[in-house]
């Protein structure tokens, strides 16, 4: 019996963490990546040199000209997904505006920033051709409207790259490719979780960088 009762307590102290590691190590690898939907899209020092996406993740609007009708779509994003996430390191938001829109862009900004710490808020100006070739690198399947904008946000990871959604029930084909800035729900519901799951993807990998340097 007492052999019993010790083999018991030896299993409880060895093998459950054994196998509770295991299965946390499996779901990593499983679900904790978030599918690449399209690689190597334009890096934005290609209109500014100010700016990059290289080693970085970034959150990417396109708002062209049509500032009016983004704003509401930047409040969105600002609460649901500026905030919670400014603080980690070289996480940034890009605004992709037109020229002629600086005027009522800089309004917008300090509407933003009377509540808001914008220190990783970037806005960049450029051209109507500059704006098109940039969005048409990202591949979605969907066009920016007459006036250059979109209502989608966008996640490019460190390496460049075009993150979201390839099971998605409320998109065609299951993949989503960008989020609907003017649904909080959507926001807070899948952008959210999906921003976590590419910074995680970035943490992991540094702990175990840093594991392999101390072994």
């Amino acid at each position: 019996m007492n052999k019993t009762k010790r083999n018991i307590v030896l299993f409880a102290l060895f093998i459950v963490p054994l196998l509770f590691y295991i299965f946390l190590s499996l779901g990593i690898n499983n679900f904790a990546k978030l599918p690449v939907l399209t690689e190597n899209v334009i890096d934005v020092s290609s209109i500014s040199k100010k700016h990059q996406f290289d080693k970085r993740i970034s959150i990417v609007t396109f708002i062209g000209s049509n500032v009016q009708e983004a704003k509401g779509e930047l409040f969105n994003l600002n609460e649901k997904i500026y905030k919670p996430f400014y603080g980690f390191k070289d996480f940034q938001l890009i605004v992709i505006a037109s020229n002629e829109a600086k005027e009522e862009v800089e309004k917008l900004q300090k509407e933003i920033g009377a509540y808001t710490n914008m220190v990783k808020w970037s806005f960049v100006f450029a051209s109507a051709a500059e704006i098109e070739v940039l969005y048409d690198s990202f591949k979605t399947n969907q066009s920016l409207d007459r006036n250059l904008h979109s209502s989608k946000a966008f996640i490019i990871d460190k390496n460049g790259s075009l993150r979201g959604r390839t099971d998605d029930e409320d998109s065609a084909g299951g993949k989503l490719f960008g989020y609907n800035m003017k649904s909080v729900a959507e926001l807070n519901n899948k952008m959210k979780d999906d921003v976590k799951v590419v910074l995680a993807e970035y943490r992991l990998a540094l702990k175990k960088n840093n594991a392999d340097r101390e072994i």
